[in-house]
């Protein structure tokens, strides 16, 4: 059994270790992306790197320090990785690649099955398995009753999205399919109000979906 004192320094060292992991995978994701995707551009900037990297970094540390050593963990690991690649392309390019997008479902999916198998946790994976698709059914109908507000990128981000609302509770779901919006809709006002109607360009949707997920996985389980 550890001490106050040593389970303090395990959770500094894993902490430091997630962060650490976790600005190392990005510009190795990022190497992959463009070998295997190549239409969405070489690597980019070095600044654009540096700042993904520690953007990953830093939520794999949040995560860490809030999950701690659980079975959870690696799921949520995953999602800051493949998320803040997500959350990049969308800015760049207004796009949320199909691969990068089932990957995050699929791979979210086979870790969330780990909590289960080893903490009996079955309801909690039902329940993320349903909310992936409640909320991939929810944006797809918004999509499909106005097409021009809402892209299919979008859509299908829902489902991995969902996936983890789903996971930590219906309460996170509800909220975070909700947030979503109000979090890209206050950013789109900020973007006009700096640059003007004229100059303002569209804000993609997905990095608010992804901003609130991680945000709700932090404070509210």
């Amino acid at each position: 059994m550890l001490s106050a004192g040593n389970g303090d320094s395990t959770s500094l060292l894993l902490v430091l270790g997630a962060g650490l992991a976790g600005a190392f995978v990005s510009p190795v994701a990022e190497a992959l992306i463009a070998k295997l995707l190549p239409r969405l551009g070489t690597v980019p900037a070095p600044r654009v790197r540096i700042a993904t990297a520690a953007l990953t970094g830093v939520a794999c540390a949040a995560f860490a320090l809030h999950f701690g050593i659980t079975s959870s963990l690696p799921a949520f690991i995953f999602l800051a990785v493949i998320g803040s690649q997500l959350a990049r392309i969308d800015v760049a390019l207004h796009l949320l690649p199909n691969p990068l997008v089932l990957i995050l479902l699929a791979g979210g999916l086979l870790l969330l099955l780990l909590p289960g198998l080893t903490d009996k946790q079955s309801d909690e994976w039902l329940r993320a398995a349903l909310g992936a698709v409640i909320l991939f059914a929810a944006y797809l109908i918004l999509r499909l009753i106005s097409p021009g507000g809402i892209g299919m990128g979008d859509v299908k981000l829902a489902a991995p999205v969902g996936l983890y609302l789903g996971y930590l509770g219906w309460t996170q779901l509800l909220y975070g399919g909700l947030l979503g919006f109000v979090l890209n809709g206050a950013v789109t006002v900020l973007v006009l109000r700096v640059k003007g109607r004229e100059q303002a360009t569209e804000v993609p949707h997905g990095p608010s979906m992804l901003g609130v997920l991680a945000a709700i996985a932090l404070f509210t389980n």
